[in-house]
């Protein structure tokens, strides 16, 4: 079931016709101060109104005279009408003046409702304030922070206890994750060195190998060195959402996709494949990690490579955009089956795969994009993948830039990620 949150649904006509829906809720809660202070106000000066008025109404006693000449009864009965006009007269002049002197009070204190409406809007909005900008500040990696919000045991206090809650189960559930992380590498390959060893031990042994054995021991060799390259690349996974990695330093990331690229002739020979190098910008620096940033190069190297046609062809392309405040952006760009834009973006999800080709049947694990794009968000870049319109795909990479004055130095690990 889901909740709805908000006022009253009174209240909510009256803040929508008023045109404050798409307000602050400071703005709201000050118009809504103003608003019933003049009601209330209004309310008030309209029973001043009927009182004031309904005095003209009672009866009124002539003065005496105050003197001893006899007056004749038509005299008395003049001179008792016109002093009740003047006393009426007198009467509707000072309910006109304290009803026109209420009305101005009443318009002075709506102006000084609003500044006051406002102060205490912002008076009482100020804890919400305050835990929205602290729970902005909380990531992953500060999980360990709290709220902490003091005060008396109100809703708003017990809305803050409340979160502090959700991050304390989330700081246990993000620390048990990385745990595992850091455990599974050594559990997890551990039988998978038993298992070669076992194939390594049978297969040498005295006598001539069955071809059914050795054929049976070269699968299963296979198949281990997949399950492998999987783990692994579960791991790095991983570990780059949580942006575990430590050998940052500057790097050239021309260098980077032509060293993936040199790497891969081989395979790209095999294939036939053509490298075009467009453009490659020696000024394209990047800060990061060395081996997740080489990672990136290779699997979008791996990635053309893998789906492509025979025959087929490669462009590399490298580019500083602006200036030391820009970006950098690698293009690699080749040719293959024609592929639905609709579907595209779903590559940089795991184990996803378009085409014939991308059915999961060779050596791919099918992470090699998500992994491309987990490394780049931990780097603050994006990823953009485009289908081609004649068949291929177009990937984008783009990485803040940095310049010579970072002279930071990285250690020289084998990984580069932190166990």
């Amino acid at each position: 079931m889901r909740m709805k949150w908000g006022p009253p649904p009174r209240l909510a006509g009256l803040t929508a016709r008023l045109g404050l829906r798409r307000g602050t809720a400071r703005t709201r809660f000050t118009a809504l101060y103003v608003t019933l202070f003049l009601l209330s106000g209004t309310a008030l000066l309209a029973i001043a109104a009927v009182v004031a008025s309904g005095g003209s109404r009672s009866s009124q006693t002539a003065p005496d005279g105050g003197t001893d000449q006899p007056v004749t009864a038509a005299q008395a009965q003049g001179r008792i009408d016109e002093l009740e006009q003047q006393l009426a007269q007198a009467h509707d002049t000072q309910s006109r003046q304290i009803v026109i002197g209420s009305a101005s009070a009443l318009g002075v204190m709506a102006v000084i409702s609003v500044g006051l409406g406002w102060f205490v809007a912002g008076r009482v909005l100020r804890p919400l304030r305050v835990m929205t900008a602290a729970t902005r500040r909380i990531t992953a990696d500060s999980l360990h922070e709290r709220l902490a919000i003091g005060g008396p045991a109100d809703e708003v206090k017990d809305l803050a206890d409340t979160i502090d809650d959700l991050l304390g189960r989330l700081e246990g559930s993000f620390d048990a994750q990385r745990l595992f992380v850091a455990n599974a590498s050594h559990e997890l390959r551990t039988p998978l060195t038993t298992m070669r060893a076992s194939l390594d031990v049978a297969l040498a042994k005295p006598g001539p190998v069955p071809e059914t054995t050795a054929t049976l021991a070269a699968r299963l060799r296979a198949e281990l060195d997949q399950v492998d390259r999987l783990l692994e690349s579960f791991l790095v996974l991983a570990r780059t959402q949580h942006g575990e990695f430590t050998d940052s330093a500057r790097l050239a990331l021309g260098q980077l996709a032509l060293t993936a690229l040199t790497g891969r002739a081989k395979d790209i020979a095999a294939k036939g494949l053509t490298v075009r190098e467009n453009r490659i910008d020696d000024s394209a620096w990047v800060w990061g990690s060395q081996t997740l940033l080489r990672r990136v190069a290779d699997n979008v190297v791996d990635n053309a490579i893998a789906h492509n046609d025979p025959g087929g062809w490669i462009s590399v392309a490298v580019r500083a955009e602006g200036d030391d405040a820009g970006a950098v952006s690698l293009v690699i760009e080749s040719s293959g089956p024609v592929l639905d834009q609709r579907r595209v973006a779903d590559l940089a999800q795991p184990f996803r795969r378009l085409g014939a080709d991308r059915t999961g049947t060779g050596q791919g694990s099918g992470l090699g994009l998500s992994i491309v794009a987990a490394i780049t968000q931990a780097h603050h870049g994006t990823l953009d993948l485009r289908a081609r319109p004649d068949g291929g795909l177009r990937v984008t990479i783009t990485l803040p830039h940095t310049d010579g004055r970072a002279t930071a130095e990285a250690p020289n690990t084998e990984t580069g990620v932190a166990h």
